[in-house]
């Protein structure tokens, strides 16, 4: 029986030590996710490229050197154009990469996330992205002057219906987000 409660007093006072140590340990250290001088600025997109050729159709030799199943008289192909991204920061190039197609065919969207912590204040930003191997220089650009304050964060987005890209900040990110009401 003395054995019981000796067990007993020997789980009490392990436990009231794990409890303790986490109460030492709990006020510190602080986290500080940026310093007090920066702001955030998010690079988000989701975008399918062009496809690389136009479609063509079959002549009448074609169509009958396949078979019955395979006859149809328009022929697209599946595979996207790579997209050409670049971000600039006060005139200084901070990401630029030629992002492939994703799938087995290539024929898929691209997705990238970059995450840039930048001082606060004005900041000019430009951003450019070609998705057309047959076209010249950049089909979507938008340049402006931002005025960030610290911890705050401008999501840099991709919107095909709005025709490119929208620089928000968080807060303007959550008010359009928010159901309306």
């Amino acid at each position: 029986m003395t054995a019981v409660w000796a067990r007993y007093l020997g789980q009490a006072a392990a436990y009231a030590a794990f409890v303790g140590t986490v109460g030492l340990l709990a006020p510190g250290p602080t986290y500080q996710h940026l310093a007090p001088d920066l702001a955030t600025i998010k690079l988000s997109l989701r975008h399918a490229g062009e496809l690389v050729a136009d479609c063509h159709e079959r002549t009448a030799a074609e169509l009958t050197a396949l078979p019955p199943n395979m006859r149809a008289p328009k022929v697209c192909p599946r595979e996207r154009s790579p997209l050409q991204l670049e971000l600039r920061l006060d005139e200084e190039r901070v990401y630029s990469e030629t992002l492939p197609p994703r799938g087995l065919r290539r024929d898929g969207r691209v997705s990238v996330y970059r995450r840039l912590s930048v001082p606060a204040g004005d900041v000019r930003v430009a951003v450019k992205l070609k998705d057309d191997v047959r076209a010249d220089g950049f089909q979507f650009e938008r340049t402006g002057t931002v005025t960030l304050t610290p911890a705050e964060v401008l999501v840099i987005d991709f919107d095909e219906q709005a025709g490119g890209f929208v620089f928000r900040t968080a807060t303007q990110a959550a008010r359009l987000a928010a159901p309306a009401g």
